[in-house]
């Protein structure tokens, strides 16, 4: 008897040592596979995700289960990675306002539980951050996050009195070439993820940074060891930053249809188009009727009916007509959408980002909605979801993200409609798990 007790025992301390050492096993079977690699779709598919990685992905004939894994059957799903933002914010906004005071600890995780119940479950915020975000996302990066993985640019850096970043938040103003080192070292010390710059007179309506500025951001953040990315609008611009060095933008050409010369120069310097911010591009306008989205549930479940109201409202119609350059937008929408095309048939490398978190620019849906406008632009749906998973983690650097292999983060979305057949059935989600973690 007593010798039996000790065997069960035995095996208890066995089995939870087991447990303590390899986490929890989950078997996802009997779904298609779109991994994110852009190799064709593969049904009947099974997946084996181990304390929040993938250990063996392949057909389910050839599944080996292990005896305590969970097994979780999603017969008739579409199994897709997470979809990575390359340009959005974080925690700055609640309603329609935006404020600084609104940057806390809770604001930002309410961002980033948001972005993941839409299926994003990684994003970069573009330069619009105080110091709180670094200990979150370093938290992030210890462990195994049940929200959107975050990565920082910091504090973005802008000219005085120029165009870019929130008033009384930024700490990366420059007004001189003297000023560059000392502020990029800053930003290097605190790890941020990418530099990030403003180029932009916003249609004139400021002082744009002068390119010996831009120029010694970028060549100072090569010094650090830190990518570049630059909000540009002008093609001029574009042209000056890709000879510099940057390493990517963070919005399309709007003013013109890009040309062979900057091409030439993004191929020659490995410049990327890291977003195209197309849906940033449509809320500048958009809200002057009232897009049909506004009474989809799909989007209604992560706003509240006061800002709907408002975004409804003839006094908000009326700010969004009473731009001076409102006549203007539509066509930007459309240059940039002209653009995008023309890069990807020039075989420049392109992600996935949209800008949203700024007032009307929701977190989330945006992104859903960006992939629907990338394959207006002329893209495929196979382009577009390669350029929102793979695409995206080569830009972070991030070599254990983006696609649906051995090794890999188990960042997936469960689907219960093709996104290949029609991309907006990236909508049909009916699950989200980050590192293996089912999102609630």
């Amino acid at each position: 008897m007593l010798a039996h007790k000790q065997t069960r025992i035995a095996a208890f301390f066995a089995l939870s040592l087991a447990t303590a050492l390899h986490g929890e096993v989950k078997v996802l079977k009997n779904f298609t596979l779109i991994d994110g690699t852009g190799r064709p779709p593969v049904s009947g598919s099974a997946m084996i995700v181990d304390n929040g990685r993938i250990t063996w992905v392949g057909k389910v004939a050839q599944l080996k289960a292990p005896a305590t894994a969970e097994i979780i059957d999603l017969t008739g799903k579409f199994v897709m990675p997470g979809i990575i933002n390359l340009h959005g914010h974080v925690g700055n906004v609640i309603g329609l306002k935006q404020d600084p005071k609104n940057f806390t600890k809770e604001n930002v995780e309410k961002d980033l539980h948001t972005y993941a119940s839409y299926g994003v479950t990684t994003m970069l915020s573009m330069g619009t951050e105080q110091d709180l975000i670094f200990p979150l996302r370093d938290a992030q990066r210890a462990g195994r996050p049940t929200e959107t993985r975050i990565y920082t640019a910091g504090q973005g850096f802008s000219w005085k009195g120029g165009y870019g970043g929130i008033p009384g938040l930024n700490d990366s103003v420059v007004s001189g070439v003297p000023e560059v080192a000392a502020k990029v070292d800053a930003q290097a010390k605190k790890k941020v993820d990418i530099i990030k710059i403003w180029m932009d007179d916003h249609l004139g309506q400021f002082p744009k940074m002068p390119y010996p500025v831009a120029k010694a951001i970028i060549d100072e953040a090569h010094k650090d060891k830190l990518p570049v990315a630059a909000h540009v609008f002008y093609l001029a611009d574009a042209k000056e930053l890709a000879n510099d060095g940057v390493n990517g933008f963070a919005h399309l050409v709007r003013d013109k249809p890009v040309d062979e010369e900057l091409i030439a120069s993004m191929k020659k310097h490995g410049t990327w188009q890291i977003a195209g911010t197309l849906a940033r591009e449509l809320s500048v306008f958009i809200y002057a009727k009232n897009p049909a989205f506004l009474d989809d549930p799909f989007f209604t479940r992560s706003v509240s009916p006061a800002t709907i109201a408002t975004l409804k409202s003839r006094e908000y119609k009326k700010t969004i007509t009473s731009d001076p350059h409102f006549d203007k937008y539509e066509g930007f929408l459309a240059m940039a959408k002209k653009n995008l095309k023309t890069l990807a048939d020039a075989g420049i490398k392109y992600g996935l980002g949209t800008d949203a978190g700024p007032p009307g620019r929701f977190p989330g849906f945006f992104e859903q909605l960006e992939l629907e406008l990338m394959v207006d632009a002329g893209l495929t749906p196979m382009q577009v979801i390669v350029a929102a998973t793979k695409s995206g983690a080569e830009f972070l650097r991030a070599k254990d993200l983006g696609t649906l292999e051995k090794s890999k983060w188990a960042d997936l979305i469960v689907l219960d409609k093709n996104p290949l057949e029609n991309i907006r059935n990236s909508r049909t989600i009916n699950a989200v798990y980050i590192a293996g973690n089912k999102v609630n």
